[in-house]
């Protein structure tokens, strides 16, 4: 059976999480506890998708071990994989969880080098995967040696076969996207900010800017994540600004990833924007209670929606 949902990881990860008691400056720091995940916004997506029992397809550039170790990660979550081999190594991106603080450390490696012929041949992979899907979710950060304008040829791939795109890039990828007119995009507030060059400061200010993203760019739908702060839901003619319930929060890796696949999930259950502002406010607040990569269930998410406090713009 095809896929509901394509996902693309051009620039994944192994994401190495481990903890320490209390981080030492230039010290001696004794790990407690490893924990190995695949990664990347993408791939997220898919684990996401597939906890709340969905059928995706994770797509992604890779190379070397880290390649393998990849596959039979995605392989023993049940998702389908396809992944195009460059020449080096996949990074690892090492996340520090200090237990004194409960705040993670991040140290992420550059990424793989493609060339066009890994470019080229990736984005045939795609066009063949999204036979059958009935969205596609691109996310997360271009290697090395790809162009500002790549997102934009998949996404016009995906014109070709009616497949909508939700996008979650940022700076000039995110740019050079939204000129091939995604279905539905999701940046943070500081991504927003620096696509138009000005601070949006009230929560009108930043309904106002997405609706020119809705008027001239074609977008349908902007999710605008805002941390601890929670989100805004923004369509043509509605907007919901979500505040999340209070939690610990442990580690935002996989938090905004945690919102686009509710989003999709979303859209295929054929849910209110209302629901939908409500659903992914208490994904991304539950990942991000979450140690290292670990991310929301459905039966979580389902459990908190009642507290997740919603207001129309």
């Amino acid at each position: 059976m095809n896929p509901a949902v394509v996902t693309v990881t051009m620039n994944p990860a192994v994401d190495k999480t481990v903890h320490v008691d209390k981080i030492e400056l230039a010290g001696l720091n004794r790990i407690k506890e490893v924990r190995i995940d695949a990664g990347g916004k993408g791939i997220n997506v898919a684990k996401v998708l597939a906890g709340f029992g969905v059928s995706a397809a994770a797509l992604a550039v890779a190379g070397g071990y880290q390649s393998r170790l990849l596959r039979d990660k995605l392989e023993q979550a049940g998702i389908a994989c396809g992944f195009e081999e460059a020449q080096g190594e996949t990074r690892v991106n090492l996340k520090v969880v200090d237990e004194s603080t409960r705040q993670t450390t991040e140290f992420n490696e550059r990424g793989i080098q493609v060339d066009e012929g890994v470019l080229e041949r990736f984005t045939a992979r795609f066009a063949a995967a999204l036979e059958g899907a009935r969205y596609a979710v691109i996310g997360g950060s271009l290697p090395p040696g790809a162009s500002a304008g790549y997102y934009r040829t998949l996404i016009e791939e995906a014109h070709k076969r009616n497949v909508p795109v939700i996008l979650d890039a940022d700076g000039p990828a995110f740019a050079e996207g939204v000129e091939a007119k995604p279905f539905a995009i999701k940046p943070n507030l500081h991504e927003l900010e620096l696509y138009f060059g000005r601070q949006l400061k009230e929560d009108e200010e930043l309904v106002s800017a997405a609706r020119e993203l809705i008027r001239n760019k074609g977008v349908k739908l902007v999710l605008v994540s805002m941390g601890g702060d929670g989100s805004i839901l923004i369509s043509e003619t509605e907007a919901y600004r979500a505040r999340p319930f209070p939690i610990q929060p442990v580690s935002t890796v996989g938090a905004g990833d945690s919102m686009v696949a509710a989003m999709v999930y979303s859209l295929l259950g054929g849910r209110t924007l209302e629901e939908m502002a409500r659903i992914t406010s208490a994904a991304g607040t539950i990942t991000a209670s979450k140690p290292g990569t670990q991310v929301c269930t459905i039966d979580e998410v389902e459990a908190k929606l009642d507290q997740v406090s919603l207001f129309s713009i």
